[in-house]
């Protein structure tokens, strides 16, 4: 069964840091573009930053620039998101996307808390 699953999340302070991952099982992520969204409480999912299958490029939003980092485990089948300096506004259930030709998937959601 192909599916994707992140981690990483948690509570952590404002300035402090936390790396999710997103990894994948009965698929390969090379060919896939991979998305980090986010969904704060009361609010829409929003793209937090994406990275290509082509040729690693990045973007990020502009509220995480700077602060996060995305990048690809090619041995681990997964794509983390570095996150630091964290802000309270950074407080969302954060998912994974990987958008392939044919397939799209989603993982379950990971929880982070930037709280004092």
């Amino acid at each position: 069964q192909s599916q994707l699953v992140e981690s990483g999340g948690g509570l952590v302070q404002p300035g402090g840091s936390l790396r999710l991952s997103c990894a994948a099982s009965g698929f390969t992520l090379d060919n896939y573009a991979i998305g980090w969204f986010r969904q704060g409480p009361g609010k829409v999912r929003d793209a937090v930053s994406c990275i290509s299958s082509s040729d690693g490029s990045t973007y990020y939003v502009d509220s995480v620039k700077g602060r996060f980092t995305i990048s690809r485990d090619y041995a681990k089948n997964s794509v983390d998101l570095q996150m630091n300096s964290l802000k309270f506004e950074d407080t969302a259930v954060y998912y994974c996307n990987a958008r392939g030709v044919v397939y799209d998937y989603w993982g379950q959601g990971t929880q982070v808390t930037v709280s004092s």
